[in-house]
């Protein structure tokens, strides 16, 4: 039995598509009833589950990211946390007009449009807006058309009918993926030469976790748009009076093209820490940085930036091309970065260093226990390293991930968001006050952003 099929039994296809373009569509990858994609085997022959087995980023039978960031990355030096490395920035595009239309700091798209104005690409193969879904992978071969797709999807994806299009046309392409992503396409150009010659660049974004479709419905309802009725949304828009983590959701009713919007955190499920619609493929990674990306772009969630609304890249180059467009950019003033430290760079994406590696080693711990087959990651099964409180928290935060698919899709079918608010909010409640912080610590992270907004107001009044 191929590993695959354990991932597809087990619910930890991530819907990637990786093995659906290594098979030439031979695994068909569908969209389930829970609002995510998956690999569909049935009818599927031992030889293409091989074949998908040895691309599926949650498949034993496939390389894992130090493995092929050994192979891309031999020369660069590498840590724990982050993978290997050649330059840690932290920052902005410099044009405040454009950095609204950008969840965070705008250096993603700058990036990829470099590549294209430098021509060392033909096109960009990222997430973008689609007919229907709202959202997938798509082609931008022009800067107006990548400039035009801005801002995070946290919405599921399948790249498998996209490169399976571009595929064999002589277009060089820069592919944008989170972690799984970008492991299963390093995989995938190792099965097929004529991508291999394609694919020129692998760019990676940090990723939480990903979110099934529910996520945005959930979301628009509370806002009085039922799911059949949501036309568009906007997962990140900025206020200028608040802080970079302080942004709202935004949604267009199909029924009178009203738009609606509110702030994330005061939606049921608005903290990301809730974990609300996660895929059960993210209980299983353990890639923050997009370890095996040529680039990899995220938030900085450190007090220095996160008073800052426009939002800040941390980001992390492997690649050498890459790392100059970045100099050259901050040269020309085109972008403003801060060169950082490895430490700095980790302490960046805390929470996510919690769930992927604390938090994986006691689910896979449970797991075992639980006799469940999972797949072999980098993290040792364990419970030495958290105190019984945060593997409490842990387990609590999983209950909260599995329960909200199976009570939206029960409040879907009576058309009544009641039924998922009812089921969900007491345990969202719950794990709130467990993770309430200190009043030291809320003292401590005050000052922190109060001494950060007196530096700024200096440097701006210089």
């Amino acid at each position: 039995m191929s590993s695959i099929e354990n991932v597809v039994a087990n619910g930890m296809c991530v819907g990637c598509g990786g093995c659906g373009t290594a098979t030439s569509g031979r695994i068909p990858i569908r969209l389930t009833t829970r609002g995510a994609y998956e690999a569909d085997l049935a009818g599927v022959s031992s030889a293409d589950k091989e074949i998908g087995s040895r691309v599926c980023p949650f498949a034993d039978e496939s390389k894992n990211e130090d493995e092929i960031a050994d192979e891309a990355f031999a020369e660069l030096q590498s840590d724990p946390r982050t993978g290997r490395y050649l330059g840690m920035y932290a920052g902005r595009i410099t044009d405040d007009k454009a950095i609204t239309k950008s969840s965070s700091g705008g250096l993603t798209n700058w990036t990829l449009t470099q590549l294209i104005l430098r021509g060392e690409v033909d096109g960009v193969i990222h997430v973008g807006s689609t007919e229907s879904p709202m959202f997938g992978y798509v082609v931008s071969h022009s800067v107006d058309e990548l400039m035009g797709r801005r801002k995070s999807q946290y919405y599921p994806a399948s790249f498998a009918d996209t490169l399976r299009g571009v595929r064999g046309n002589g277009k060089r392409y820069a592919f944008v993926g989170v972690p799984c992503a970008i492991r299963s396409i390093r995989l995938v150009v190792k099965e097929d030469e004529v991508l291999a010659e394609q694919i020129a660049y692998f760019v990676g974004i940090v990723c939480g976790h990903m979110k099934s479709m529910s996520y945005a419905e959930s979301f628009a309802w509370q806002l009085g748009i039922p799911p059949e009725e949501v036309e568009n949304v906007d997962f990140r828009i900025k206020d200028p009076e608040l802080t970079s983590r302080q942004y709202k959701f935004g949604a267009q009713d199909r029924r009178t093209d009203e738009w609606s919007e509110k702030q994330t955190l005061s939606l049921v499920g608005g903290s990301w820490g809730h974990a609300v619609f996660q895929l059960e493929a993210c209980n299983y990674c353990d890639d923050i940085f997009a370890e095996t990306a040529d680039v990899v772009f995220g938030d900085a969630w450190l007090s220095k930036y996160e008073i800052d609304w426009r939002g800040t890249n941390v980001v992390i180059t492997r690649n050498v091309v890459i790392d100059e467009i970045v100099r050259e950019g901050l040269e020309r003033g085109e972008i403003d970065v801060d060169i950082l430290d490895i430490d700095t760079v980790a302490k960046t994406q805390g929470g996510n260093f919690r769930h992927r590696r604390e938090g994986l080693a006691v689910r896979l711990a449970d797991d075992e226990k639980a006799g469940r087959w999972t797949p072999r990651k980098r993290v040792a099964p364990g419970y030495g390293h958290v105190d019984a409180e945060r593997v409490a928290l842990i387990r609590r935060r999983r209950e909260i991930s599995a329960k909200s698919h199976d009570m939206f899709l029960a409040a879907k079918e009576q058309n009544d968001l009641g039924v998922y608010i009812n089921a969900i909010k007491p345990l969202i409640d719950s794990y709130q006050q467990s993770t309430k912080m200190t009043f030291t610590t809320r003292v401590r992270n005050k000052a922190q952003r109060e001494f950060w907004k007196v530096v700024r107001r200096v440097r701006r009044s210089n």
